[in-house]
């Protein structure tokens, strides 16, 4: 049983680690693309992505606006891989 019950949290865990890193991905190629940001998908989007990028945001500051989004959100959505792959270590380990 115990086993079961952490392979489901390890699986909901890894999802959802994944689904951040992708909403953080996918804002960088619509920002990058030139996205409309009046676009509901595009702005919606973008409302998730900057809570889930946490300190990262801002943490560097070129003046080019898409370089800005590559480099912050991306290195967000590289930390939350990472976070991921640490969690599901420890939540395996503990099975």
């Amino acid at each position: 049983m115990r086993t079961r019950v952490v392979g489901i949290a390890a699986g909901i865990l890894s999802w959802v680690g994944l689904a951040l890193a992708v909403v953080l991905v996918v804002h960088v190629v619509l920002t990058v693309g030139g996205a409309n940001p009046g676009n509901p998908i595009t702005s919606t989007v973008k409302a998730i992505a900057e809570p889930v990028a946490l300190a990262f945001r801002d943490l560097f500051a070129p003046a080019d606006e898409k370089l800005r989004t590559i480099v912050n959100f991306g290195l967000a959505a590289v930390f939350w891989l990472a976070v991921r792959a640490v969690v599901l270590r420890l939540v395996r380990r503990l099975g």
